[in-house]
């Protein structure tokens, strides 16, 4: 039977109806059955391929047929931006069945929340944070306002399983099965992933209960993007260049920092472009105006971080343009997939190297993309800090938390790992949990921490710099950090945000606010990131496009070639067919061309300390080896290495990298750097460079 045939007789009439759809879309039709026989799924589809329909659609009809009530259908998102933009989608369709849908996050207001207690829509949109903060919540009785809950949708859900809010995810929902005394059915939407299954295994969180990848194959032939690589050489060149094009048409420039993007906006505003900014240090209000603007406008564009990646709507986008290189193949493929959507256009994305390395990491990253690689989502490794936080919200939620199996609360989530005791054990010694009568609550320690504003820092996941709130008159515009109002400048303070030049007229170092003014003066954007770096696979790519491969598929500009050319002969000593290369260079530097990537290269660097000093910047590509050495001592060396079969040491974590390690003040110590120093390296990869057949060129001095 067809997938439409299960669905609840309203929603097929709806679909027909009120969509105008003929039917459904492959992923739609394959999602039905197993859905709404309560299996969990994973749906895999590009942007825009009908991923909420095929999730919500069946979840409704099984809905229907089993007469759930009150707060049944937990959709959850990693933005908020996300669920303002869903709600109204999702809202008709639960309207169609007489059903309701309503939306709870960190800027929605109390009367509203009061509403959802008091009514309780039939489908929730929240994140995971304002999820454990209603478990916590002295106002909200969960057991009575989730009492309800069946099902939870994850969107973007490649997006949690690759970073921390990944295992915090697990864990609230662990502690909200536990609650109620029943396994949630768990259904996640994500864009192509490397490793489906394993994604699928992940989201059960431990559960062995049934479960499906569905991912239909397109029929036909698809039809090939539009890749095309420029090099311009510098922002403001890239400015012209996105000026001059596409004249008349709505664009969407990609950056991966908000300093670039700032830069670039004003830029384009000074080319007579209408210019939008959205980032994640913008207030939601701005970024709301942008994006509306942007989406109502056509002869625009529209300059954004990942915010914009994760399938927020802004209308219907003509062209993508990337600055430098997406940091992953997957990132790229969800910006290109917001092109193309409408009938007889093309997926396209134009992506300008404003650096020569740049260029060349474009490259690598497309040459990945070309042969069908792309990135399986791994969850971060040895969470002991996320296990730290959730067992001071478990106390907080319950009041009290058994000495003995207190574990139980999150089976059979692998969470805590064989140091669940030892965290335990420490949150008892250092006061951050008390206990009495064979039972902890939360001690002063943990209050002390966390405390402040109803332990919002407790619910918190992440960890960001100290920020300073930035108004015009009563305007929120966004955020900056501290730095850019320290620094020493000459003549007034011009801060650069929303793509507009402010002037600082007073700072409240207490309550952390800046008032600012429109001006003229060219304004300054800063913020600290420290991108991990180049993966192995992408920096690999790079190499081989330096021995001669070009990604099939991608258009080079006569610049871009000239780069091309003029890297490959800068680069002709650090590459070779048949060897990974040492060479002595001119400086009387030894340098290992591993082109293995940042981990790879900082975990090399921890195993061979007689090879490696250890104060050096360590990127993608090489690794610089003791000026000392001889030719037979790196030889020896690497054999010394590759004979090992005993345990190998972990890079060596600085105290003052601690703080940026949330939680890390409730590990003991050592957890704390163990924890930081697994999240440094790539093992694997690392062990494929030992096994590379190296060649050592001592070159003339």
């Amino acid at each position: 039977m067809a997938g439409f045939d299960l669905l609840d007789p309203v929603l097929q009439h709806h679909i027909v109806n009120s969509l105008g759809w003929p039917g459904l879309r492959p992923l739609q039709d394959e999602s039905v059955a197993p859905i709404t026989a309560g299996s969990d799924a994973i749906l895999l589809a590009p942007t825009a391929g009908g991923k909420t329909e095929a999730a919500m659609f069946p979840i409704l009809t099984r809905m229907q047929q089993q007469r759930w009530h009150g707060i049944s259908v937990l959709y959850l998102c990693p933005l908020k931006a996300l669920l303002n933009n869903l709600q109204p989608r999702i809202a008709e369709y639960t309207a169609w069945m007489g059903r309701g849908t309503m939306t709870w996050h960190g800027d929605v207001g109390q009367s509203v929340r009061d509403r959802i207690k008091r009514d309780r829509p039939d489908v929730l949109l929240t994140t995971p944070e304002s999820l454990e903060s209603m478990l916590v919540s002295e106002s909200v009785d969960p057991a009575v306002v989730l009492g309800g809950v069946q099902a939870v949708v994850v969107d973007e859900v490649h997006a949690f399983a690759g970073d921390d809010r990944g295992w915090h995810l697990l864990a609230v929902l662990a502690r909200l099965e536990s609650l109620l005394g029943r396994k949630l059915q768990r259904v996640g939407m994500s864009a192509t992933v490397g490793n489906p299954d394993e994604l699928l295994g992940w989201l059960q969180g431990g559960h062995t209960s049934p479960g499906r990848v569905i991912a239909p194959t397109p029929g036909g032939a698809a039809a090939v993007p539009e890749v095309t690589v420029d090099s311009v050489g510098s922002v403001e060149n890239a400015a012209k260049v996105i000026a001059a094009l596409h004249a008349g048409e709505k664009r969407l420039v990609f950056v991966d920092s908000r300093r670039l993007a700032e830069e670039l906006g004003i830029l384009l505003r000074g080319h007579g472009i209408t210019t939008f900014v959205s980032h994640s240090s913008l207030s939601a209000a701005e970024r709301r105006e942008s994006e509306q603007a942007f989406a109502e406008a056509r002869d625009c564009v529209i300059v954004a971080t990942s915010t914009l990646e994760l399938g927020i709507d802004v209308g219907d986008l003509d062209r993508v343009i990337q600055i430098n290189a997406p940091r992953t193949v997957s990132s790229f493929l969800q910006r290109l997939g917001r092109t193309g959507r409408r009938p007889g256009t093309t997926r396209n994305c134009l992506l300008l190297g404003i650096t020569d390395e740049a260029v060349l990491s474009t490259l690598g990253m497309l040459q990945c993309w070309a042969t069908g690689w792309v990135e399986p989502v791994v969850a971060t490794p040895e969470p002991r800090h996320i296990a730290a936080q959730q067992i001071l919200a478990a106390a907080l939620q319950t009041r009290r938390v058994p000495l003995t199996g207190w574990q139980d609360i999150w089976a059979p989530l692998p969470l805590f790992g064989s140091d669940g005791q030892e965290i335990f054990d420490h949150l008892l010694e250092e006061g951050f949990l008390e206990h009495d009568s064979g039972t902890a609550f939360v001690g002063p320690e943990a209050e002390k921490h966390f405390g402040r504003r109803h332990f919002m820092e407790l619910l918190a996941v992440f960890t960001a710099a100290p920020e300073f709130t930035v108004f015009a008159g009563r305007q929120e515009v966004g955020s900056v950090e501290t730095a850019v109002l320290t620094d020493e400048v000459e003549g007034p303070r011009v801060l650069l945000l929303g793509g507009r030049s402010w002037k600082v007229t007073h700072i409240d170092w207490r309550r952390r606010r800046v008032f600012v003014e429109s001006t003229d003066l060219h304004g300054r954007a800063k913020w600290m990131s420290l991108p991990d770096g180049a993966s192995f696979e992408i920096t690999r790519g790079a190499r081989e496009v330096l021995l001669g491969e070009l990604p099939a598929g991608v258009t080079l500009t006569r610049r871009a070639v000239a780069t091309l050319d003029d890297l490959r002969l800068q680069r002709a000593a650090h590459v070779s067919r048949d060897a990974f290369i040492i060479e002595r260079d001119d400086r009387d530097d030894w340098r290992w061309w591993t082109w293995a990537g940042a981990k790879a290269n900082r975990t090399l660097a921890a195993w061979a300390p007689d090879l490696v000093p250890p104060r050096q910047r360590i990127g993608p590509e090489s690794l610089r080896l003791h000026g000392g050495l001889t030719v037979a001592q790196i030889r020896d060396g690497l054999a010394s290495l590759r004979a090992d079969t005993s345990e190998r040491p972990l890079p060596l974590i600085d105290k003052s990298a601690l703080g940026g390690l949330k939680f890390s003040a409730a590990l003991p110590e050592s957890l704390a750097r163990r924890t930081l120093a697994a999240r440094t390296v790539d093992v694997g990869a690392a062990e494929t460079v030992l096994r590379d057949k190296t060649r050592i060129v001592h070159r003339a001095v």
